[in-house]
């Protein structure tokens, strides 16, 4: 066998070794949070080496108090040069939960990325101690954001295979998905197909979430170098229009957008100091009642340099969880935060159940 197809090879989740103890990691970050009907909390990162490369595994870990206590409880770390990273976690409309990650064949020497890498997925009930199904493969590339129930009765997984980022260009035959990708199933997850893709210029790892709007339309929003892009969809995800700047700019990371429970839009992004606008800084949230055509609120989560790459759940109670990283190549802090629409709207944690920088994970540095 090649040893780049060694990324092929499902890596099933298992309890954390010694090697997987937060005292041993040189870096953490990039995280998933969902909340379980029964009200635990889950949270996913990946870690482990220096920084991105063949080290890396994938961290999941569980609370049952509202984010006081973490257990980490599973870890998928595939052998050798291949390494496991952009998890994610998602609870579908059956009320399972998905845990996602990416296989990629990497190098010391910075190529951290095979050209096809995988995504693949693990699915369990709503448990205190969840069986884990077999990982599966199910598309080509990258895919770090929540998938998207559809009101057809899909649904959309946002996968990516990169075109030469972080190391190899995808292999000629995956030359047409190179792209920002919709991959669809139609039977609750037996089966999967790519839908269609968007090509969003300027584009960054894509990064990529799906919208369902009212009118019908998919919206998808991408990172960019110049902050967030666009595509809409009137078919399903078969054709997307040329893509274009969104206008809810960003500092070349990733954001996170969801249709909340009330028929509101969330979007968990940074605002852009004119003077450093890479600066991943002063993580915010904001609120549309109108589809995304205005945006309204401006809850301040984390004022600090290096926050980064949110993403988000919502609670039965409707209240809002975010989880994101701080400084994962010094502290490797996890942080969550939970607060409501009212929150939001009002600028400052104005319900009795806010709180911000809620611990999950950090470390000394060896």
């Amino acid at each position: 066998m090649p040893e780049i197809d060694a990324a092929l090879v499902p890596a099933p989740p298992i309890p954390p070794r010694e090697k997987h103890a937060p005292a041993r990691r040189a870096f953490q970050g990039i995280p998933g949070v969902e909340i379980t009907p029964s009200g635990r909390l889950w949270a996913t990162w990946y870690a482990g080496g220096p920084t991105e490369g063949p080290e890396n595994y994938v961290v999941l870990a569980t609370s049952m108090d509202g984010g006081e206590h973490w257990e980490e409880v599973r870890a998928v770390d595939p052998p050798g040069q291949v390494r496991a990273f952009d998890p994610g976690l998602w609870i579908d409309p059956r009320g399972r939960l998905w845990w996602f990650w990416s296989q990629s064949y990497s190098r010391e020497n910075g190529n951290i990325n095979d050209g096809r890498s995988g995504v693949w997925v693990a699915v369990a009930p709503d448990a205190d101690a969840p069986q884990w199904s077999p990982p599966r493969r199910i598309a080509h590339g990258v895919m770090m954001n929540k998938p998207t129930a559809l009101s057809t009765g899909a649904w959309a997984f946002p996968t990516a295979v990169w075109a030469n980022l972080g190391g190899f260009d995808a292999p000629p035959e995956l030359k047409d998905e190179r792209f920002s990708n919709l991959t669809e199933t139609l039977d609750g997850g037996e089966t999967f197909a790519r839908a269609g893709s968007a090509d969003i210029p300027f584009r960054c790892f894509d990064e990529h979430q799906i919208v369902e709007r009212g009118d019908g339309r998919l919206w998808m929003l991408v990172r960019t170098f110049y902050g967030i892009g666009q595509s809409f969809s009137r078919d399903g995800g078969r054709t997307w229009s040329p893509g274009c700047d969104s206008l809810l700019g960003g500092p070349n990371s990733r954001f996170f957008i969801r249709r909340l429970a009330s028929g509101n839009l969330l979007l968990i992004n940074h605002r852009v100091d004119p003077e450093h606008p890479a600066a991943r800084k002063d993580l915010t949230a904001k609120i549309s009642t109108d589809d995304g055509k205005t945006w309204v609120g401006d809850l301040l989560l984390d004022a600090r340099v290096d926050v980064s790459y949110p993403d988000g759940a919502q609670a039965k109670d409707g209240s809002l969880w975010v989880i994101y990283d701080h400084e994962r190549y010094r502290g490797g802090n996890i942080f969550l935060a939970h607060f409501t629409e009212e929150d939001i709207l009002a600028g400052s944690c104005v319900s009795p159940i806010s709180r911000l920088r809620i611990p999950v994970s950090s470390y000394p540095f060896q």
